[in-house]
């Protein structure tokens, strides 16, 4: 059933963008890659709207909504499940917004690297991508074990219990009608989570799949760097075709770089701002307020913030590492007894290579664990807070107290 999680044998054509495959399969069942053409074309345009009407507007205006009519009927663990996934909501929201308006870039990313693919020289080069796909493939796998499981075991914490999953406000009836409206409202509000949590699911794993797939093409270069002139019946003009050809291939990886670097500008910036935020609020709830069945929920919350920037931040301290790896191949290379022209240009390729790949959140933090890290420790500043102050049990007295 899921093919594309095991590598493939060598005698099988794979591409480096098949580790993008399950991604783009999610992105085509939320209505972001519409036909080429067809009357079906407009029909699924119609569905692109739904997720985006229901998601990107509805979820974060009716819940802020429901603190305005509903806050008196919430309970401090209630408010608090609500607030986190508020907060994330919105973040969510942008950076879906922004990675669907910009899949013009993914889409070019794919023919670069098809072009790279063409520079596969020998089964050992092939075999790296074919681990890479299913490492890819595996990884988007979990990413949507992880998501889905945060909204199914959400929503069935809360019905199990006689309470609709995120109390969203609803115009057109009363959830507490009778069992119909509870159910209708329920479902509603799990299709529409659903939703999001796949828009956020894509937002958050296109960085990661793609410096994957760009890490594993690092790693060819670097066997073919390590190549250079070791082969005694190449000629120094053969020599020095070579070196031009890696260097061709270190440029294509910038250009890759370059091309979805205004993407992950821009959603992971979004991320740092809300990350510190989202989890002190969910430490909070789980710590201080939670039952065992909101603690697994919360739990699960915690799971997909966490999967939203720390493996992208890791991976990118590993493509500098991998920058730095390469910078020392090609030194330790056998260039002593080159020509002039072949060592003129491997010093040339060699300063180029000093100069790591490093994303920038928003023009202002490196995106890497030290960052990350950073912005994540205001999470413990709120919990810290909230210890200090003794606001737990005053937020559980007043709970008391009002019923």
């Amino acid at each position: 059933m899921f093919k594309l999680i095991k590598p493939a044998p060598l005698t099988e054509r794979v591409r480096s963008q098949d580790g993008s495959d399950y991604m783009y399969r999610g992105m085509t069942l939320i209505g972001w890659i519409p036909p080429k053409k067809g009357a079906l074309r407009y029909v699924y345009h119609f569905w692109t709207c739904l997720p985006f009407i229901f998601g990107v507007f509805y979820l974060p205006v009716g819940l802020v909504i429901s603190y305005v009519t509903e806050f008196k009927n919430f309970t401090v663990g209630q408010f608090l499940t609500s607030l986190q996934v508020a907060v994330n909501l919105y973040g969510a929201s942008i950076k879906s917004t922004i990675t669907y308006i910009m899949l013009w870039r993914l889409a070019k990313l794919k023919d670069l690297l098809d072009s790279m693919d063409e520079r596969l020289l020998n089964d050992g080069d092939k075999q790296k991508i074919h681990n890479m796909v299913a490492r890819c493939n595996s990884v988007y796998l979990f990413y949507c074990f992880v998501y889905s499981g945060y909204v199914t075991s959400t929503f069935f914490t809360a019905v199990c219990t006689g309470k609709i999953p995120w109390n969203v406000f609803n115009p057109l009836w009363d959830w507490r009608a009778g069992p119909l409206s509870f159910w209708v409202q329920s479902i509603f509000e799990f299709f529409s989570m659903s939703c999001v949590a796949l828009q956020d699911q894509l937002a958050d794993a296109y960085p990661l799949i793609f410096t994957m797939i760009l890490r594993a093409h690092f790693d060819v270069l670097k066997d073919h760097v390590r190549s250079l002139r070791m082969d005694p019946s190449k000629t120094e003009a053969d020599n020095f075709q070579d070196l031009v050809h890696c260097i061709k291939d270190h440029k294509m990886l910038i250009r890759c770089c370059n091309l979805i670097r205004p993407i992950i500008a821009r959603t992971i910036f979004v991320q740092f701002l809300l990350i510190g935020v989202v989890i002190g609020l969910t430490l909070i709830n789980m710590f201080f307020f939670s039952d065992l069945w909101g603690f697994v929920a919360s739990f699960m919350h915690l799971s997909t913030v966490l999967l939203q920037t720390f493996p992208f931040c890791y991976t990118c301290n590993l493509l500098i590492d991998d920058c730095d790896d390469l910078a020392n191949a090609i030194f330790q290379s056998n260039w002593s007894d080159a020509e002039p022209r072949y060592k003129s240009t491997l010093i040339v390729f060699i300063h180029h290579l000093q100069q790591p790949i490093v994303f920038i959140a928003g023009g202002i933090f490196p995106i890497t664990m030290n960052s990350n890290i950073s912005v994540a420790k205001f999470a413990f500043s709120i919990i810290t807070i909230v210890r200090q102050m003794n606001l737990a049990d005053k937020f559980e007295d007043k709970s008391k107290h009002g019923d």
